[in-house]
């Protein structure tokens, strides 16, 4: 696939180091009207095809077995490295591994989703792609707490969208810092927390950042006191 799909199709990359599998997966997200446009095995060379083709969403598995050596590779760095340099492209899991510990280590880093291999369907799974694509959140019933299934079904808010390194800039910005201090309070590059401000511009649906700061003092992200300790 080339970049410049037809309008309004999601755009996905699939990281699956089993190649019937990623074939099938190819065939299920074309079949429902997707455009496949980046596909690997190991993490440099898919990273090279998303920095290149940017889609919208990736489908990353966590464990991946090299064919020509005993190494194992983790899936999590590509949720890393696209936070800190592509965040326009959100990460979506999917894995066997079913253990609590590594879900919350997978959304500290960026991801937007967890699915597991062992129980979602074809058509959850196309579900849970264009539910990511509208900046949304995917977590299964099964991981959440009585309190967090409770949260989860109250109507999902502008903020609910908001990756966690956003939701830090937003606070940032709440407390009247800069881009510069930003950058200097987070250890990432200007420009990265320009591609953070322009992803909370869009996501908020706000005009400038003292909108964006008065949306995090309604929210409890902030409060006006902040505004005096940046």
């Amino acid at each position: 696939m080339t970049v410049g799909m037809t309008a309004g199709r999601i755009r996905i990359g699939i990281l699956e180091d089993q190649q019937v599998f990623r074939e099938s997966l190819v065939a299920l997200f074309q079949g429902s009207g997707m455009d496949v446009v980046a596909q690997g095995r190991d993490v440099e060379g898919f990273l090279a095809q998303v920095r290149e083709v940017k889609p919208d969403v990736v489908l990353v598995d966590l464990r991946l077995e090299r064919p020509d050596s005993r190494e194992v590779e983790d899936g999590l760095k590509v949720v890393e490295a696209l936070r800190e340099q592509q965040p326009q492209t959100r990460a979506l899991i999917l894995s066997s591994v079913r253990e609590l510990p590594v879900m919350e280590r997978c959304f500290q880093a960026g991801a937007a989703g967890y699915l597991s291999k062992l129980t979602v369907s074809g058509a959850e799974l196309v579900t849970a792609v264009e539910q990511v694509a509208r900046g949304e959140w995917v977590v299964p019933a099964d991981f959440m707490s009585p309190a967090q299934a409770a949260r989860a079904e109250r109507p999902v808010t502008p903020l609910d969208r908001l990756t966690l390194r956003e939701r830090e800039v937003l606070g940032l910005v709440a407390s009247g810092a800069d881009n510069l201090q930003i950058s200097a309070r987070l250890g990432i590059t200007e420009r990265t927390v320009k591609a953070h401000v322009s992803n909370l511009y869009r996501k908020l649906g706000v005009q400038n950042r003292v909108e964006m700061a008065m949306m995090a003092y309604q929210t409890g992200l902030s409060t006006p006191m902040d505004a005096q300790h940046p």
